[in-house]
């Protein structure tokens, strides 16, 4: 990152330069990851003092978890409108989708998330926290419409569903958040769904003769490596 320069020596308004410093925060962030953010470094950048940083933030982390915030409104932002139309399967490959390329696009802080917020005791007390909670709703509230519709059986609770999504996603990406490996957005998103879809189907006459056509492929397969 490059300083700018001189800056002019208006005072600026406080919403203003809140914004400029969380949006440099990120950026350094996002390039080093945050247990290398430097306030000084932030400041220099943003043109000002590093006591202006903490006359706005108090400390280094308070800086980070604000950051955050702003991360997680965005997403809540984000349109409903791919999640809303289509079928209820549809509707949660849609909202799994987003939230394996949310990581992807942000491992940096969703690491920091994950590792330095998460464990704190603290954590269910934090506005970042019902800000996930509101996030994860979305999925949540895919898997109550598809058991409303009758398309899922309601032998197992939304939210154990809701959970169970979550722990793979987490697992699925975990080598990718430590860059210790990588994984597709696509496929994982489509083996969740597939996952979930097949185990908690409400029986119905069209998909017990999907299985049944499954089956009966499966034995041809099967029969004509025999003929061979």
């Amino acid at each position: 990152m490059k300083a700018p320069g001189k800056r002019n020596s208006r005072r600026r308004p406080r919403d203003e330069r809140m914004s400029e410093i969380m949006t440099v925060t990120r950026r350094m962030l996002a390039e080093r990851g945050y247990e290398n953010v430097v306030t000084t470094e932030v400041a220099q950048i943003c043109g000002i003092s590093e006591g202006t940083i903490f006359r706005y933030f108090p400390t280094k982390r308070d800086l980070l978890i604000k950051v955050a915030e702003a991360w997680f409104e965005e997403i809540l932002s984000l349109p409903a409108d791919g999640s809303i139309h289509g079928s209820a399967r549809e509707r949660l490959r849609y909202e799994v989708g987003l939230a394996l390329s949310i990581i992807r696009r942000e491992p940096s802080l969703t690491r920091f998330v994950l590792m330095e917020l998460r464990p704190d005791p603290t954590y269910r007390t934090m506005h970042i926290y019902q800000l996930n909670r509101r996030f994860t709703s979305r999925i949540l509230d895919a898997l109550k419409a598809a058991i409303a519709s009758g398309e899922l059986t309601d032998d197992v609770s939304a939210e154990l569903l809701r959970n169970m999504i979550f722990g793979c996603i987490e697992h699925q990406t975990w080598a990718f958040l430590r860059k210790e490996g990588d994984f597709s957005v696509e496929e994982a998103r489509d083996a969740i769904t597939t996952v979930i879809w097949r185990g908690m189907e409400a029986e119905t006459a069209d998909n017990r003769l999907d299985r049944l056509d499954r089956s009966i492929a499966r034995l041809e397969k099967v029969a004509a490596a025999l003929d061979d």
